[in-house]
């Protein structure tokens, strides 16, 4: 009889950890931020997220957008995902009160103003996406303390002043796009010591300086396949030791003020597939190497001073990369 009993307390005892298990609490913390935000952004989104619980709570399940992780007894929230749903107003300063953040993804919405320095607390955030939005000041230098950023994405704003040289210090760096806002200066050559920096997009902007200037550090950019330069102010010429970087595949250089002749050296970059050279100042001839390229698709060059009978090679588009393209 005592066994029997003791085999039914034993079982009732491993029920009970089972269902506390699969019912793990939301740390009050995150409960809290997520309330906050959700009063701040609007119906929009409010409809949508329903319950007490951002994580779900018995029948309701989580709310949408929002993605949970089991930490010991607890979930924490580790992804926000609220966008293009039209959210009005300034960024929602609780988001940084989600310290466990590996995702944060607010584009195409309609925020304003600027990003919060308490941005710099979210030290675990890999993915940080706010592009399309109608963000106005500066871009704060407290991004440069969240160290396991992977992606970087704040371009389609209205962000202005320098881009800073804080942004160097993020080591895992893989993909930064700064395009289309007003930033003003010179592109940091820090930057070049990101040993994973695969794309680099700072077109559009009123940016000034050369690439040599760019370029300078030795060994810079190890890893860099996209290098978007276009519609800025640049000067001087291109340097013989862009060559350098053999893994570039895209160089686009179109609508700056750039000069000299084109360096034949650029025809040994192997992976080189795209370069646009369009409405600059360049003169003189493109190299016979160029056009023996074997991967070269693209060879833009209208608008500019060259010698009679140079020509370009392809058809120019426009590229565009994905929000997922950086995942593979």
């Amino acid at each position: 009889m005592g066994s029997s009993f003791r085999s039914v307390f034993v079982f009732l005892l491993l029920i009970a950890l089972l269902l506390r298990a699969g019912h793990s609490k939301t740390l009050k913390r995150d409960v809290k931020a997520l309330n906050e935000i959700k009063a701040s952004l609007g119906w929009r989104v409010v409809y949508s997220w329903v319950g007490d619980d951002p994580c779900g709570d018995g029948d309701l399940p989580a709310w949408s957008g929002v993605t949970c992780t089991d930490q010991g007894d607890y979930r924490v929230v580790t992804e926000l995902e609220v966008y293009a749903v039209s959210i009005i107003g300034p960024f929602p300063v609780a988001v940084t009160n989600l310290l466990d953040l590996t995702r944060l993804d607010l584009h195409n919405n309609k925020l304003t103003g600027s990003i919060p320095p308490q941005i710099g607390r979210l030290k675990r955030l890999r993915i940080l996406n706010l592009r399309w939005n109608k963000f106005q000041d500066v871009i704060p230098p407290e991004i440069g303390e969240l160290k396991k950023l992977q992606y970087l994405q704040l371009s389609f704003n209205h962000f202005k002043g320098e881009i800073p040289k804080e942004l160097a210090n993020l080591p895992d760096l893989r993909y930064l796009y700064l395009q289309q806002n007003r930033l003003v200066g010179r592109i940091p050559p820090e930057l070049g010591n990101l040993p994973y920096l695969r794309q680099l997009d700072v077109g559009n902007n009123h940016l000034v300086g050369t690439i040599r200037e760019l370029i300078h550090i030795e060994g810079g950019f190890p890893s860099l396949r996209n290098l978007y330069l276009n519609n800025n102010y640049l000067t001087g010429g291109v340097p013989a030791q862009l060559a350098n970087l053999t893994n570039l595949e895209i160089l686009y250089l179109s609508y700056n003020k750039m000069t000299g002749i084109v360096p034949a050296d650029l025809a040994s970059i192997p992976r080189l597939t795209y370069l646009y050279l369009d409405h600059n100042m360049f003169t003189g001839r493109i190299p016979d190497t160029f056009y023996k390229h074997p991967l070269l698709k693209e060879l833009y060059i209208e608008g500019n001073q060259f010698k009679p009978g140079v020509r370009g090679k392809g058809m120019h588009k426009i590229l565009e990369l994905s929000d997922t393209d950086f995942l593979v």
